[in-house]
């Protein structure tokens, strides 16, 4: 499906791996400008391979998305680079580090950076970001939050209640941007196999005596035959798949929707 995508300008946050790389590609596949941005450095070398590879334009830039100056510093040198920014995708995330099976295993002080990350890191986005689509009358924003945020999650408590959080604002920012031809809509993975859910279980498994001990890979394909449907993994490129379709005008019609990938763990209508 041609998504008449080409020539357009995306920004993805949490672009150097993961989730984020993958719908980096899917968009560069599809042909369009696409700007990276994460706090590793290794951010640039990644964005020169992606232009490499798929022959766009492409740039990488290291962004601490909580704090509001890095993004509107980010937004002015893409525009300077790439032009105006038509699409925006925020994968950035993290979790607390902790297995928070009961929410009291988790520190008071582990729930700040989550916060600041997941949450105020999405507003500071949306802040900078809406002020220069509304002028320009088009515009989409997909954000990447998680089933986490629909279940009540008992592994990481504080990604859990930012994800809900994502979703919540999503929808508030839909029904505000609607009026100015601007796009909003909101993907939940389940389980997928990223460095973010590999850290989950290393949290789980560092709280058990030794004998209860486990291989990530036994702990996790356990888990995903108990609670997905479909009974398999789901991978980076699904989400992307979807996003390059939200980012779409193939999607004109759809705003302020939560859609799950995730093999039918979180079903709902």
């Amino acid at each position: 499906m041609d998504l008449h995508l080409t020539g357009s300008v995306a920004i993805v946050t949490g672009g150097a791996s993961g989730i984020g790389l993958a719908c980096a590609m899917e968009l560069a596949r599809e042909g369009c400008r696409v700007a990276l941005w994460d706090i590793s450095p290794s951010v640039t070398d990644v964005a020169a391979e992606l232009s490499s590879n798929f022959q766009v334009p492409a740039c990488g830039l290291i962004v601490d998305v909580s704090q509001l100056e890095n993004i509107e510093s980010a937004v002015d040198q893409t525009e300077q680079k790439m032009g105006p920014i038509d699409v925006v995708v925020h994968a950035a995330a993290v979790t607390s580090g902790k297995f928070g099976f009961p929410f009291t295993n988790v520190p008071a002080t582990a729930w700040r950076r989550v916060l600041d990350v997941n949450v105020v890191g999405m507003a500071n986005l949306a802040q900078s970001m809406a002020s220069r689509m509304v002028p320009r009358r088009r515009g989409a924003f997909v954000f990447v939050a998680s089933v986490a945020g629909q279940i009540g999650s008992q592994t990481d408590p504080p990604y859990s209640a930012s994800k809900a959080a994502n979703i919540n604002f999503a929808q508030c920012m839909a029904k505000d941007l609607a009026p100015h031809g601007i796009r909003v809509n909101t993907i939940c993975p389940g389980m997928v196999q990223t460095p973010l859910n590999r850290s989950v279980w290393q949290a789980w498994n560092d709280q058990q005596p030794v004998e209860l001990r486990r291989s990530y890979e036994d702990w996790a394909n356990e888990k995903v035959r108990n609670v997905v449907p479909l009974g398999r993994w789901q991978q980076p490129q699904d989400v992307a798949n979807l996003v390059a379709f939200l980012a779409s005008d193939r999607a004109s019609e759809m705003t302020g929707q939560t859609i799950n990938v995730d093999g039918g763990f979180v079903m709902h209508w």
